[in-house]
């Protein structure tokens, strides 16, 4: 059991005659833990891009907000009347009546 647990530390196992099995493990391994790394990194990449865009979203849904809020405001007929005094146009104080025409097919 020491003399295996040497050995091994010595890396016996790479230099030996059957050692070219050994490699060919080793090898694989190692491709197998570079594409495992690389698809944690791809991984990483994406969670943070999801991050940033949904932040985005957050402030144009704030910005659509408060755009929409100040477009109801400037809407409003009382906005309107002190905005327009300063041009010297008034409010009626007699309401709108409708007009009908009634078309008649000859």
């Amino acid at each position: 059991m020491k003399k295996n647990i040497y050995s091994i530390l010595k890396g016996k196992f790479l230099i030996s005659d059957d050692s070219f099995k050994n490699w060919r493990v080793i090898l694989f391994i190692s491709g197998l833990a570079i594409v495992m790394i690389a698809s944690a990194h791809s991984a990483d990449q994406k969670v943070y891009e999801i991050a940033k865009l949904s932040n985005d979203v957050k402030e144009l849904r704030s910005a659509f907000v408060d755009g929409r809020s100040k477009l109801m405001r400037l809407k409003m007929e009382s906005t309107i009347i002190k905005k327009v005094e300063s041009k010297g146009i008034v409010i009626s104080e007699i309401p709108p009546k409708k007009i009908r025409i009634n078309s008649q097919n000859n």
